[in-house]
């Protein structure tokens, strides 16, 4: 069978940390990468205090919850889709009792107009010191 599919690389959102692009078109479908807070050119994330060690100190799920739509936004953007074509969204906690109340405040304001279908899970680790990572789906 034919791959009939194009790779996307953001030059708004964070690089990516492995060998992935940051979304790929299938027919009329975009498939975005796992993407979080993170602001490109940086390894800092905003919202998070780390330790000489790398470990976390402290971090803001608000601030996290922002930065990650705003990163998920640019990508959807740059490859031809916007914020009210997602149709699907999986987001990743690592702290469902903390975090999933603010998260969730902050996700009703971004996709009042939008409503795609959403599962919520939490995990006990993501690749980098975050919180919150998004994988999504988009029509384009």
């Amino acid at each position: 069978m034919e791959n009939n599919s194009t790779s996307f690389e953001s030059q708004r959102a964070p690089e990516p940390v492995g060998l992935y692009p940051h979304a790929r078109r299938v027919g009329n479908l975009l498939f975005l990468s796992g993407v979080g807070p993170r602001e490109r050119g940086t390894k800092d994330i905003p919202g998070v205090t780390l330790d000489a060690d790398g470990n976390i100190v402290s971090y803001d799920i608000e601030a996290q919850c922002h930065s990650v739509f705003r990163n998920v936004r640019a990508i959807l953007e740059e490859a031809g889709s916007g914020w009210d074509q997602l149709i699907d969204v999986t987001v990743f906690l690592t702290n469902m009792k903390d975090d999933f109340a603010t998260y969730n405040r902050i996700y009703a304001e971004y996709f009042a107009d939008n409503r795609p279908c959403r599962t919520t899970v939490e995990i006990n680790a993501l690749p980098t010191p975050i919180a919150i990572e998004l994988k999504c789906i988009a029509t384009i």
